[in-house]
Parts: C-alpha cells; structure tokens; sequence
C-alpha cells in the first residue's frame, strides 16, 4: 500500500497556517477542523514547518501569553515529508524513528499535496491486513 492509496480514501485537502498567524489562531482551527498538527506555509503550496498540538501544550507551559505569539515561535522547521509513491511501511518507519505523528506529503518539487497521520496509517494497515485475511480465507476454503 502507498500513500497515494491513504489520500485516495481521506483526501488530500490540507489545513494550513501562515507562520505569522497567532497561536490562538492556531488553536481555533485544531478544534474546528478536529486536527491534531497543521502544514505552517506562506502560500499552502511551499511546506515552511509544522505544529500541533503538543507544541501548543509545551509552549503553554513555558510561556502563559503564547496565544498571541506567531506560529512560529513553536513550529518545528525540519519537517519529515513524504511522497505519494512511498509505502506505508516507509511512512511507519519514518514516523517511528524520527517519533512524528503528521507527515506532509509533497512532490518532487515539494508542492504540498496532502498530510498523513500516524491514524491514517494505522487504518490504511488495518484494511491491508483485513484484505490479506480474506485473501487466505478464501483460498483456504477453495482449496479443501
């Protein structure tokens, strides 16, 4: 399974935000789109960074008045990225090793395309999985 295969069933429709946007901001469009991390872009092709809600968490707790700062005081800017052609088992090495929960999915040229989550993930495997049982079960059965 590939990624293009996650985005095929979820869809590729990214909430983003611009790095000088507030944190409260930030916090607005979590709950209202029920996300856990938004894309940090300029112009929601070009990735600049990522934040979520961890971020958000941690930055409260060092600094009360962090709702007005910009996002980017909390974003991380070495974001992990993915293409639509990378397994699934790549993507879960990848959020495994460099612990991320949301990879941004680009081109070659790095035009964001979409976002994974390590959700998605689970249930793209899941599906895998339930296919392969169903596989062997009707195999098994035809062959007795």
């Amino acid at each position: 399974m590939r990624i293009h295969d996650i985005l095929r069933s979820k869809g590729s429709g990214v909430v983003s935000i611009r790095p000088e946007d507030p944190v409260r901001l930030l916090v607005t469009k979590l709950a209202e789109h029920n996300l856990g991390a938004l894309v940090v872009s300029v112009d929601g092709f070009a990735v600049a960074g990522i934040v979520s809600e961890r971020d958000v968490a941690r930055g409260l707790h060092s600094d009360p008045d962090l709702l007005d700062a910009p996002v980017s005081r909390i974003m991380t800017t070495d974001v992990h990225t993915c293409v639509l052609d990378d397994s699934i088992e790549d993507l879960m090495v990848l959020m495994t090793d460099q612990r991320v929960r949301h990879v941004p999915v680009v081109t070659a040229s790095g035009v964001l395309t979409g976002i994974v989550s390590i959700g998605d993930v689970v249930k793209g495997r899941i599906g895998q999985l339930e296919f392969e049982k169903e596989q062997l079960e009707g195999y098994i059965s035809s062959a007795g």
